[in-house]
Order: structure tokens, then C-alpha cells, then sequence
């Protein structure tokens, strides 16, 4: 999987934490500009909008993931064109978030940001990364490696429970 991505994908792909950037950089990459790329990708896809429009709040990126540095960001040319969050609850990682700048799907930054938090989770030796998948993601989700798990309930209805198995 991560062995396809283009190489200089890979390395434009960053972690936001003090630690790895420094304040300015993590100044340019703030939760309003995540938000748009989290905007704009949620309401590109025909089968979400009705229902994202009717309720905004689903359209507010929670900052979490970015003061806690799981956020992870793809960047081309000085711009964010995609980002990924993980998190962990009770011993249980998630794929919190995945999002794509709609003109930069399809180049392989989604395949390249689950690889980049699979590479960090396993060096932490976690095994298995989870995602309540949204309907028109499967195809990408069983691509990158992920199986189904399950259903899980949603404010919107029931969707897929996926996992994908981290090899040592």
C-alpha cells in the first residue's frame, strides 16, 4: 500500500505538535483551516449533504486532535490538501478523521495518511486501527487494507464498522 505513494507525498505528510513544528507552522495549519478541507470535503459527496446542511453542528471540526498532536496533515505547495486523526479510548484506536480537499482526491493522500498513522500506531505496537465508514468511502477503506467489523448507529443510520490488522 504505502510502498505506491509518491515519495514526495509521504514526506509533505506532518504531524501538528509543538515538538515536530514550530509555532508559526502550526499557526498556518489551525483548526479553521483544517475546517475548510473537513467542509468541502463532507459536503462534495452528493449523499451527505442533504443531511449536513440540515445539521451544521456536524460541520464544526473539534480541535482535539490538533492540541494533542494525532492530527496529521498532507501538504502541496504551502497548502493543506488533506488530514487524518486518530484516537484512543479504552485501549480501542480510531480513525477519527480523513478528509481530502475535493480537487486532491484521488492522488493517493488518503491511502498515504492512514499509512503514515498505521506506521506511528505500530511503532506504539498497536494492532488494529478501527473506522465507522461512511457509505461512499468503502471502496477506499477496503483498498487501504480495512475489513469489515461490524455496524455501528450513527446519527444518520447505521454504517459499517471497518479494522485494518497492523502487521508488526
Amino acid at each position: 500500500m504505502a510502498a505506491a505513494i509518491n515519495e514526495g507525498m509521504r514526506s509533505a505528510i506532518r504531524a501538528i505538535r509543538g515538538s515536530v513544528l514550530s509555532p508559526r507552522t502550526q499557526r498556518r495549519w489551525s483548526c479553521w483551516t483544517t475546517t475548510a478541507v473537513f467542509q468541502s470535503a463532507s459536503l462534495s459527496n452528493a449523499g451527505d449533504r442533504d443531511n449536513l446542511l440540515a445539521h451544521q453542528e456536524y460541520l464544526a471540526l473539534q480541535p482535539d486532535g490538533l492540541a494533542d498532536g494525532r492530527t496529521y496533515v498532507a501538504e502541496t505547495g504551502g497548502a493543506l490538501v488533506g488530514f487524518a486523526t486518530w484516537s484512543e479510548s479504552g485501549g480501542s484506536y480510531e480513525l477519527e478523521d480523513l478528509f481530502v480537499d475535493p480537487a486532491w482526491m484521488r492522488h493517493g493522500i488518503a491511502t498515504a495518511l492512514v499509512g503514515r498513522i498505521a506506521g506511528i500506531l505500530r511503532a506504539h505496537g498497536v494492532r488494529h486501527l478501527e473506522v465507522t465508514a461512511n457509505p461512499h468511502a468503502m471502496g477506499f477503506y477496503r483498498a487501504a487494507g480495512f475489513v469489515d467489523h461490524g455496524t455501528a448507529r450513527t446519527v444518520f443510520g447505521v454504517a459499517a464498522r471497518m479494522v485494518l490488522h497492523i502487521e508488526p
